[in-house]
């Protein structure tokens, strides 16, 4: 019997499929979908992101909508990708420790200080430690120890932001940008986001115990 991972994987492609375009409208990204298996259960954890940050208020309006679209059965829905077995849902956001793989990755951390891995025609290798300057949608320039280095997305091989204590603001910010003030202590910032964003919205789903309420309200009426 096989290990059933290509099957999750396939699972959870499926749900990202359905979960982009209502996400969407809320100005959200679908980052990350994974479905493991816990016990009985399945832990589905869905990544999301957006343009100014995530506030927990996005994650509450996002659980929202992935518990209805999964809920809902038809093509647009995700009823029969989730099956009968029950699942708990995590709703985060995207975190530091996912590389940046897209533009928009670079867009939402300008400012940032990237570790990056270059790969160049000859296959060699190089890394480099810079902070995000500007970006679009062909390539990237850091500072790199104070000077300027442009990299087209297909020179890096892997990027990660760095967490930093008390880092600085960007370029050409105000000193007391509003963001600043509440990222003082990026590391430990991320990490308490991500925790609190699971924490709060973290929703039990068990097909068995619906229909058990169900039947109940039946015999009540009755």
């Amino acid at each position: 019997m096989g290990s059933g991972q290509p099957a999750q994987g396939a699972t959870a492609e499926r749900i990202e499929e359905v979960l982009a375009a209502p996400l969407a409208e809320l100005g959200l990204d679908v980052e990350a979908v994974e479905l493991t298996p816990a016990g009985k259960r399945r832990v589905l954890r869905v990544a999301i992101d957006t343009d100014g940050g995530l506030t927990l208020d996005d994650v509450a309006a996002a659980t929202k909508v992935i518990d209805r679209v999964l809920e809902a059965d038809g093509p647009a829905g995700g009823a029969e990708v989730m099956g009968t077995l029950p699942y708990t849902l995590e709703v985060t956001s995207r975190g530091v420790d996912r590389p940046l793989t897209l533009p928009r990755h670079w867009r939402r951390n300008a400012g940032r200080l990237v570790k990056v891995v270059t790969t160049g025609e000859t296959g060699e290798r190089d890394d480099l430690l810079g902070r995000i300057v500007t970006s679009d949608d062909e390539g990237v320039v850091l500072d790199v120890a104070g000077a300027e280095v442009r990299l087209g997305y297909g020179d890096i091989g892997k990027a990660l932001v760095q967490v930093e204590f008390n880092r600085r603001p960007a370029a050409g910010a105000q000193e007391h940008d509003e963001h600043d003030e509440h990222d003082v202590e990026i590391g430990e910032a991320d990490d308490q986001d991500d925790q609190d964003n699971k924490h709060d919205q973290q929703d039990q789903h068990d097909p068995q115990d619906q229909q058990d309420r169900v039947d109940n309200k039946d015999k009540d009426a009755r």
